[in-house]
């Protein structure tokens, strides 16, 4: 199996760190890296538009955000923790290929709008310092692909450090700007309190959400932590499991800080003016100094926004080489990857800014964001699943609260852009001079991502249900073996499913042996995890399926008889001829269930293929 982020992994020591503060510091770093997203140019154009359109009522959905932010970084920290998978890889190892694709496409998105919106935020953030114009500024900020791979070849803990240095610019301006705004304190206390003034507000505060949650953030976190080598005991992961949240708490309440600033700043000083209007970053530079008096308001302002770009830019980029390498197992330079991730971005901001002008470029923030918040059911159902699995993650799952309560998040965000999709879609049919186009275009789409999200809900269910329905217990075989005077096989291997059809198998295997042959139990595990790591693999199924192997090797020894197991790992036809070659059998004994029509022909292929790769007898029992 690949490692996550393989150039950086495991690279920082922890293990030499005694106690105390010197520990902490040591696991301290890889949220720095995630909170970056939380305060990128793309929340600036949420958070303005919240502040100067409805003065401080959008504060809550903010610290909302901000908790759920806590909360789902802090699973996305687990998983990478306990299982050393990333959430990607996560997937590609539960999903189907096909599901794995469309997840994959669905990431790519996410990660370039938020592309975008850092592109754009660096361009607007150049052009208001040093009046460079915005196309030109848009193409600048490819270079800033190179100054990542410089940094990532220098070590995770020297990029760990630029990062902070500019999250420190960021929050140092804007202290400085709290100072020059004067909020008004009582306003802000009642901007916490929970209302939603109309349904623009709406889809500002779906923004905001899509801006702070981010998805590509979960994909991220789960592979940074593993940057960290430490003791894998339970113990050590328990330690590790700690000092993580303790570094998602102190970052992503820094993050909390900058936006509720860019909020409160926008409310002090826009609404207060009564310049509702005010949603583009540009148009809120150019007021700063006028409103509050001071030079230094718009330059603060410009240098904190640079910052932001360049910080996040760096952690987009790493998420895209992260999804790309953990859904689709393909790894190229990263050059290359951070090349590709910075022109997705680069052409539609480029093509949009030439069509319709600077002035468009809050508005392509704002849906930057909004197609964010809609990707990140995508994200975040998988997510809690996978950490609530108890074979996955070895006794480290989640509590049955926290699993609540991390449903109740998810129910709030899917319920949230559900809404705004059903908005967004009614409008479009209303003003369309032909919406047929759309009944046969973007209707059915919205339904199979729907249909999608509800799979990728029900699925672990369904599987874990089906499961223990179909593995059949060995305590309910029925075992009819007759004592017989002569036998003449002496080591026998048994094809196991688990299913019905095993009863006629070990009947049929035990009246060829007798009690005194040797048997050995085969089973195949065919997830897609195990076609890709083969006897590496982790997964619930495999589990489960070891379990239940050694529980029939149990309970038929007790009955007498020398049983051993054999786990096999990929395509029946390929791994059971290698089982059985290598072993001493002289026959090979499976049951069916007694397939009719297309089943037969599917199975008899199987079969014919798997007859002319061994070399011994092979027995076909009906149930």
């Amino acid at each position: 199996m690949g490692k996550s982020l393989e150039e950086v992994h495991q690279s920082v020591a922890t293990e030499h760190k005694k106690t105390g503060f010197r520990k902490i510091l040591a696991f301290l770093g890889p949220a720095y890296l995630v909170s970056v997203g939380y305060m990128d140019p793309g929340n600036w154009a949420t958070d303005i538009a919240g502040g100067s359109q409805f003065g401080y009522s959008l504060l809550w959905v903010l610290l909302m955000s901000n908790l759920m932010a806590l909360l789902l970084q802090s699973l996305s920290a687990r998983l990478g923790i306990v299982t050393q998978r990333d959430l990607a890889q996560a997937s590609r190892e539960t999903y189907s290929k096909f599901i794995n694709y469309i997840l994959y496409f669905l990431s790519e998105i996410a990660i370039a709008a938020c592309d975008l919106a850092e592109v754009l935020g660096m361009a607007i953030g150049i052009n208001l310092l040093f009046d460079i114009p915005l196309i030109e500024g848009v193409l600048i900020t490819v270079l800033d692909t190179f100054l990542l791979l410089f940094l990532i070849n220098k070590g995770i803990r020297k990029m760990e450090a630029f990062i902070i240095v500019l999250v420190a610019i960021i929050g140092f301006s804007f202290i400085f700007e709290m100072i020059f705004a004067e909020p008004e304190l009582d306003k802000v206390i009642y901007g916490l309190i929970p209302s939603i003034p109309n349904s623009a507000a709406l889809y500002i505060a779906i923004g905001i959400i899509g801006a702070t949650v981010m998805p590509h953030n979960l994909y991220l976190h789960s592979s940074l932590v593993q940057t960290r080598k430490f003791d894998r005991t339970p113990a050590g992961i328990k330690q590790a499991l700690k000092y993580n949240l303790i570094d998602s708490t102190i970052a992503l309440n820094l993050a909390f800080f900058v936006n509720a600033a860019i909020l409160i700043l926008a409310a002090a000083t826009f609404y207060k003016n009564g310049m509702f209007e005010v949603a583009e970053i540009q148009d809120a530079h150019k007021f700063l100094e006028p409103l509050l008096g001071t030079k230094w308001a718009p330059v603060l302002f410009a240098v904190a926004l640079i910052a932001a770009g360049q910080s996040s830019t760096v952690t987009g980029t790493l998420a895209g080489q992260i999804v790309m390498e953990g859904y689709l197992n393909l790894r190229i330079q990263p050059w290359v990857r951070r090349i590709i991730t910075r022109l997705i971005a680069i052409v539609p901001a480029v093509v949009v800014i030439l069509i319709y002008g600077d002035g468009i470029t809050g508005k392509l923030l704002i849906l930057s964001q909004v197609i964010l918040s809609l990707q990140l059911g995508f994200a975040i159902i998988p997510l809690i699943h996978f950490v609530s699995d108890k074979s996955k993650m070895k006794g480290f799952h989640i509590s049955r609260t926290t699993q609540i309560v991390a449903w109740i998040i998810a129910l709030i965000i899917v319920s949230l852009n559900a809404k705004l999709v059903y908005d967004e879609i009614s409008s479009w049919l209303e003003a369309a001079s032909h919406p047929i186009i759309l009944w046969l275009t973007v209707v059915p789409l919205a339904f199979g991502f729907l249909g999608l999200l509800l799979y990728i809900v029900f699925k672990p269910f369904i599987a874990r249900a089906k499961s223990n329905i179909d593995n059949h217990s060995p305590h309910n075989l029925k075992l009819k073996y007759e004592p017989k005077e002569t036998y003449n096989k002496k080591n026998i291997a048994i094809l196991v499913d688990f299913s019905k059809a095993d009863e006629a198998a070990l009947n049929n295997a035990f009246e060829l042996g007798g009690i005194d042959a040797q048997y050995t139990l085969i089973h195949i595990v065919e997830t897609v995890g195990a076609l890709m790591y083969g006897q590496h693999v982790d997964d619930h199924e495999t589990t489960i399926d070891e379990k239940l192997l050694l529980e029939y090797k149990e309970m038929l020894s007790q009955k007498g008889f020398r049983i051993e197991t054999e786990l096999g790992f990929g395509k029946p036809n390929t791994v059971i001829p290698k089982i059985i070659n290598a072993g001493n059998f002289d026959i090979l004994v499976m049951g069916t269930h007694g397939h009719t029509g297309l089943k037969d022909i599917l199975f008899g292929t199987t079969v014919d293929k798997l007859r002319h790769k061994i070399s011994i007898p092979l027995l076909i029992v009906k149930k």
